[in-house]
């Protein structure tokens, strides 16, 4: 519906001086069209009347959308308009941010898929997991670090580490047709009597599944350390490495005078005499010591036999007087039959690959344990140095075959 002029000014009545100000218009516009017409320009346009809105034709709708409160208008973007270049370049950072934390996480907790051989000498690989069966014939290198012992961290996150983590990367390589020989890697003065014997028995089992067994020697391999090697058909070690150590040791701390300086007494209440034998708040008794002798003979009798049954070319008398717990030299050990050769890392991998029949051998790795290994040891050092395992270390006895200096 469209209304002129007239029409228009009979709906909606208009003041005197809106009725001035429209004939001042219409005067103007024909001031206009006559200097157009003397000029010989064309007339201007004149104004179509306008549509009208329904509302306004209609007063009492104009007063119905007065009433009515006017919404806000919403802050959320419309369906169809696209977000700022700032906003998009945000968004696209964030997501880049939340998807490289996840595989972060992902590659941590699970290992990846196994790397390509490495030509690198043995300081630079570890074979510390499984080995990729697609490789070529090679070597196992792994690593056995610091005291030999069962870790007691339970947690998911912590490092994979401890006497388990060695056997069963022992038992890896074992089952993987690709490793011909194992490099043992011993940088070690020993550990508990459990632990150096789990590891032992591994080592046998690889090698009745036809796998060689090379054992290197670093600053120290004594002890326990010197227990796991003699597993192995061939011993290499550094002319200054630190070896030996064939031995037991049980140590038990005694607070009684401490807690008496203090005021604590402590009474233990048992089912039997023996039951809190090594107790750090009494004295041992002459019985309760010739008890705990006979265990520590017993187990040293388990190492003699392993050293014996390893090292066949060392002289019985020698066997008898190197094995009262004392510490000798990788040369000292040379001369008399407990290793094979004196060398470093090459000399270890040359040798393994010449008992397995491979020339120049390939070391076998794995990726994933490593990025475990440097997250996981960011916290490892305060760990060992926690108060409670210094505390439970003191108080709870434990038999050792450790070279303690």
């Amino acid at each position: 519906m469209t209304m002129n002029t007239e029409d228009w000014k009979d709906a909606f009545p208009t003041s005197p001086n809106q009725d001035k100000l429209e004939k001042t218009w219409e005067k103007r516009l024909l001031e206009n069209e006559q200097t157009a017409s003397t000029l010989g320009l064309p007339a201007p346009l004149k104004p179509q009347p306008l549509p009208i809105p329904q509302d306004a034709a209609h007063p009492s709708r104009l007063q119905e959308k007065e009433n009515t409160p006017q919404q806000k208008p919403s802050s959320q973007p419309h369906k169809g308009v696209s977000f700022s270049g700032r906003s998009f370049w945000s968004t696209l950072l964030l997501l880049a941010f939340v998807v490289s934390s996840v595989c972060g996480v992902m590659l941590v907790l699970k290992p990846g898929v196994s790397c390509p051989e490495v030509k690198d000498t043995a300081e630079k690989t570890a074979l510390v997991g499984n080995l990729n069966k697609k490789a070529q014939p090679g070597i196992a290198w792994i690593k056995i670090r610091g005291v030999i012992a069962e870790s007691n961290d339970s947690s998911p996150f912590s490092r994979n580490q401890g006497a388990s983590a060695i056997a069963k990367s022992i038992r890896s390589a074992a089952a993987d047709k690709n490793v011909k020989a194992i490099v043992l890697d011993i940088n070690s003065p020993g550990g508990t009597v459990a632990s150096v014997q789990n590891i032992y028995g591994e080592l046998q089992k690889a090698k009745q599944q036809g796998k060689k067994i090379v054992a290197l020697f670093r600053d120290v391999a004594a002890s326990g350390g010197f227990y796991v090697a003699m597993a192995a058909d061939k011993i290499v070690a550094e002319p200054g490495t630190i070896t030996g150590s064939v031995g037991v040791i049980m140590q038990t701390s005694n607070l009684e005078g401490l807690f008496d300086k203090l005021g604590i007494k402590i009474t233990p209440i048992t089912s039997g005499k023996y039951k809190d034998m090594g107790s750090y708040a009494r004295s041992m008794t002459e019985a309760e010591k010739a008890l705990l002798q006979d265990m520590v003979s017993e187990t040293y009798g388990q190492f003699f036999a392993a050293v014996k049954a390893g090292r066949p070319n060392v002289k019985p008398e020698d066997l008898t007087e190197y094995t009262d717990g004392r510490v000798f030299t990788g040369e000292r050990a040379y001369k008399l039959g407990f290793i094979d050769k004196l060398g470093g890392e090459e000399e270890a991998r040359l040798l393994a690959g010449e008992l397995a029949g491979l020339e120049d051998p390939k070391i076998l790795t794995q990726r994933g344990e490593g990025l475990r290994e440097f997250f996981f040891s960011l916290g490892s050092g305060m760990d060992s140095r926690a108060l409670a395992k210094q505390l439970e270390s003191l108080t709870t006895p434990s038999v050792s075959y450790l070279w303690m200096n």
